[in-house]
């Protein structure tokens, strides 16, 4: 009789873990979010909640989501690769106009059948 009321017990505490462990599950981007200071915090929130009853389809999105935004570079590039970003755009420049003045030299030495 014992082991019965103690397996009983026993379901119930696996039941309520599993139950709170899914719903903290679910929070993990928002809580993410809520330490990056994240501008769409109440909107990750919310797709969780979704995410929750979609038997957590969407979680991983959210979690993308989530882990997008930094507070100290915002939504892509850190200023240091913006500016890797700069120099090659300048070095591309500087190759197209070399890349040009040589196409116009080779035609300058190109005989002309006139």
């Amino acid at each position: 009789m014992f082991l019965d009321y103690f397996a009983l017990g026993l379901l119930c505490f696996a039941a309520l873990a599993v139950f709170y462990g899914i719903i903290v599950i679910h929070d993990i981007p928002y809580e993410i979010a809520v330490e990056r200071n994240h501008p769409h915090q109440d909107a990750i929130h919310a797709a969780g909640w979704v995410s929750l009853l979609t038997l957590h389809v969407l979680w991983p999105f959210i979690w993308i989501w989530a882990m997008l935004y930094r507070e100290d570079r915002g939504w892509g590039f850190s200023a240091k690769e913006s500016d890797n970003m700069a120099q090659l755009q300048a070095r591309l420049a500087l190759l197209e106009q070399q890349l040009a003045a040589q196409s116009v030299n080779s035609q300058k030495d190109l005989p002309h059948s006139d």
